[in-house]
């Protein structure tokens, strides 16, 4: 380094000037960042050109510049129009000049200065100026002097609350006998913004400085011992954390000498214990004895103590090796199942499968070879069972989920799944999160205490999935055998075995059912019920039921067959028997109020006391009264209730190629429509029908039932018939029904759900069905009953529907 001293003579005056005077062509050095006020002595760097420029002239003149405050401290070489106009005229006391070319002076504040006018801007800013002379108190002034005491307690205060300031400033603050030196002294030394900094030099009257100053302190102490406080409190907090742990370690100490056990200390052992006796896998075994070492190592306040020692209790309260034995007994579980469920035989039959296989394959294990561990034959030769009962409400899905655990001898609990839309209920959340815990089959496995339970997945099909989640996609790994041998749950994150679990799902329709899902459960179709199987199950379980739980005993009450057809027929319109327990429930409770009364005698409930009991008949048949006109033909259809008739209507207006089609119909339907206008349209000679009818007529089709959404294609034949029948004004024979779906060359092509159709036709009264050829195997399903009690027309083409649903002769037409 040089070092240049500069040797010109400094006054020993203190340099401020009495009156106002004026400099011209001054050198003005922007500052950044930094405001220096009169009497203060401040190091400064210069860097940029024009600045080293500025200190080469005034290091070689009078040694005095002007330093004035940037607006913008990222401007490198602002103009005039970026300084403030208030500056303080200073003198340069020593210069040093570094190895990377910037200098660094110490400069001395003498006065305030104003610019008036810039005189030029190269190769350095000069300006014309004039000194601001502070208007300073008179020396008798008492309130300036208590305003001077005050500030100097303040200064004090705040020097010794706060770590920025050495004790030597308030030393020298205290020393200072210039009340105008105090201030500035004081200024540079307590912490501001550059705005205040600035408002304070621009201040005139120096009272008001230190009024401003006042209010600066007093706020910078408050913040001060604010933070002190906060300080003080976290280090209390702290002590008070390593106290407890001292007395804890002491209290340890003082047990053992006792002979004593330790709380903490029994309570992990026996999460030792347990880890050893539960037969958990080697992976999750060597997860839990890990865990478990961070606990011992953990004070008990440690906010992790908590979350670990929760992790632990989930881990080691899991049925690992916990089972129940089957009952392979196939004569008790028929028994039992006939017991609780009427009919439902395909089932029946699929869970004696069951039952056979696994006790075949019990037998196979006990013959294993001597060098294999039949445990382990055992369990690879198992296959978990995942059975998927589809049908309408009310026909016993839930309730054969605990006959077959009762039967099978298993624990049964069950899962609803219906709106779930979060794939964490699944697979649990991860235990990063607070308050995280497994999902629900975790928590299902921990409640029944058993390994191998019958879960009843109830609702599979009204799974919720959009953009928060997918849940089924979850259920994949759930529910295939292949995979479950290992499911691994995100808050457990060990694997645990879900393949000895016999999961039963439920649904009302497989459409809502994602593919990959329903393609791991074997789907066994429920159907509804008939009138005649009602009559059973009433006799058998509702009525029993309900006179039990309203307090009847069974010879207060008798129901006759006749009331019971007349409740299932006029009042009860279902697939399963939900609202016919309903009605027998509400007649019960009236018999119990009679009963309560103090009736002593048996009520019997024959045909002509139901209305009394259920008031007015709330289902009639209308079938022959809406097929009387033209142009209306009776449909059969299949919805997540069950089967259902519909009507769908035709009729004919003046117009020109209309078609409207209303009724909520889904687009398949829609263009079922369409097809068999077409269909009647191209063959309107052998229909006997005028081939320019369409020319001058619209045509509107309608199902009525408006509210109900509706599609598919299988309403394609009736919709033909009953276009045919509006015009040919033939009327569709009573008491027929009809299903199938049309091409436009007159096919008749196979559609599902025939037997629940025929069941709703049978309910409805129908007597007569027309169905697609190529669905005549699906008649077998049909009970005899059923079968015999209806006559079914099998057809391969729309000519054939025509022959046998129209009436031979035209009644009064609907065309215009």
């Amino acid at each position: 380094m040089v070092d240049i001293d500069l040797d010109k003579s400094v006054d020993d005056e203190d340099g401020t000037f009495a009156a106002s005077k004026t400099f011209h062509d001054l050198p003005i050095l922007p500052l950044r960042n930094v405001v220096v006020y009169p009497h203060m002595v401040v190091p400064i760097t210069v860097g940029q050109a024009r600045s080293l420029r500025l200190v080469d002239s005034a290091a070689i003149g009078e040694r005095m510049l002007g330093l004035v405050t940037m607006k913008d401290p990222n401007v490198d070489e602002p103009g005039p129009d970026l300084l403030y106009k208030i500056g303080t005229y200073a003198r340069i006391i020593k210069l040093i000049k570094a190895p990377d070319g910037t200098v660094r002076m110490i400069v001395q504040g003498v006065e305030r200065i104003e610019i008036d006018e810039w005189t030029t801007e190269e190769p350095f800013l000069k300006a014309h100026v004039h000194t601001l002379p502070d208007e300073l108190p008179a020396a008798d002034d008492a309130e300036a002097e208590a305003m001077r005491r005050h500030l100097l307690e303040l200064f004090s205060r705040l020097v010794a609350v706060g770590t920025r300031l050495p004790n030597e400033v308030a030393t020298a603050a205290s020393q200072s006998e210039d009340i105008r030196h105090l201030v500035y002294l004081i200024a540079s030394s307590v912490q501001m913004d550059l705005n205040q900094s600035q408002e304070l030099l621009e201040i005139h009257d120096l009272k008001e400085k230190m009024r401003q100053l006042q209010a600066m302190m007093t706020r910078e102490f408050e913040v001060l011992e604010l933070g002190k406080k906060i300080q003080s409190e976290a280090r209390s907090e702290i002590d008070k954390t390593q106290r407890d742990y001292l007395l804890r370690e002491q209290l340890k100490a003082i047990k053992k000498e006792l002979g004593e056990s330790d709380e903490q200390q029994i309570k992990l052992e026996e999460y030792r214990a347990k880890i050893e006796e539960i037969g958990m896998p080697e992976e999750a075994k060597r997860e839990a004895l890990r865990e478990l070492g961070r606990l011992e190592k953990l004070p008990e306040a440690a906010a992790e103590y908590g979350v670990i020692q929760t992790y632990l209790d989930w881990l080691t309260s899991l049925p690992w090796s916990k089972t129940t034995t089957d009952v392979l007994d196939l004569a008790r579980a028929k028994d039992i199942l006939d017991e609780d469920h009427f009919d439902l035989e395909k089932i029946k039959e699929r869970l004696l499968e069951f039952l056979a296989v696994r006790k075949l394959k019990t037998e196979r294990a006990k013959e294993a070879p001597p060098t294999e561990d039949k445990d382990d034959f055992i369990r690879r030769e198992r296959e978990g069972v995942i059975l998927c009962f589809v049908g309408p409400p009310g026909v016993g899905k839930t309730s054969l989920g605990q006959s077959i655990a009762r039967a099978i001898g298993r624990k049964f609990i069950r899962i609803s799944l219906g709106g779930v839309r979060d794939e964490a209920e699944i697979r649990g959340h991860r235990r990063t999160y607070i308050g995280a815990m497994p999902g629900r089959f975790i928590q299902t496995i921990r409640r029944v205490n058993s390994k191998n339970p019958v879960i009843m997945l109830d609702e599979v099909d009204k799974l919720s999935h959009d953009w928060r989640g997918d849940p089924s996609s979850a259920l994949l790994e759930v529910l295939d055998p292949e995979q479950n041998r290992e499911f691994r749950d995100h808050y457990l994150d060990v694997p645990f075995d879900l393949s000895e679990v016999m999961f039963i799902a439920t649904a009302n329709v497989v459409d809502s059912i994602p593919q990959p899902l329903l393609d791991r459960m074997e789907v066994i179709h429920l159907s509804g019920y008939t009138d005649h199987e009602k009559l059973h199950i009433a006799h058998g379980f509702l009525i029993p039921r309900q006179i039990k739980e309203n307090g009847l005993k069974p010879d207060e009450i008798e129901f006759d067959d006749e009331a019971l057809r007349t409740i299932i027929g006029n009042y009860t319109r279902e697939a399963g028997v939900r609202s016919l327990e309903r009605q027998i429930g509400t007649v019960c409770r009236k018999v119990a109020v009679e009963v309560a009364k103090g009736q002593t005698a048996k009520t019997v409930v024959g045909n002509e006391q139901v209305p009394n009991y259920l008031g007015k008949q709330r289902f009639f048949s209308e079938i022959a009264e809406r097929t009387a006109s033209a142009g209306v033909a009776t449909g059969l259809a299949y919805t997540a209730a069950g089967g259902d008739i519909l009507f769908i209507e035709a009729t004919r207006m003046t117009g020109k190629k209309g078609l409207t089609i209303t009724g909520q119909l889904g687009d398949v339907m829609k263009e079922s429509a369409q097809a068999a206008l077409s269909y009647v349209r191209s063959k309107a000679d052998s229909l006997q029908i005028a081939d320019d009818f369409f020319e001058t007529s619209d045509i509107h089709i309608h199902v009525p039932a408006g509210a109900v959404p509706k599609d598919g294609p299988s309403a394609g034949v009736t919709m033909a018939t009953a276009l045919t029948s509006l015009l040919t004004g033939r009327t569709v024979r009573t008491h027929l029904g009809m299903t199938g779906e049309i091409t436009l060359r007159g096919k008749v092509l196979p559609v599902g759900g025939i037997k629940e159709k025929v069941l709703a036709a049978h309910r409805a009264g129908l007597t007569t069905i027309i169905l697609p050829k190529r669905n005549e195997k699906d008649l077998d399903d049909l009970l005899p009953e059923v079968r015999d009690a209806m006559q079914f027309i099998l057809v391969e083409h729309v000519s054939e529907v025509l022959e046998h649903a129209l009436s031979p002769e035209a009644v009064t037409s609907e065309i215009p």
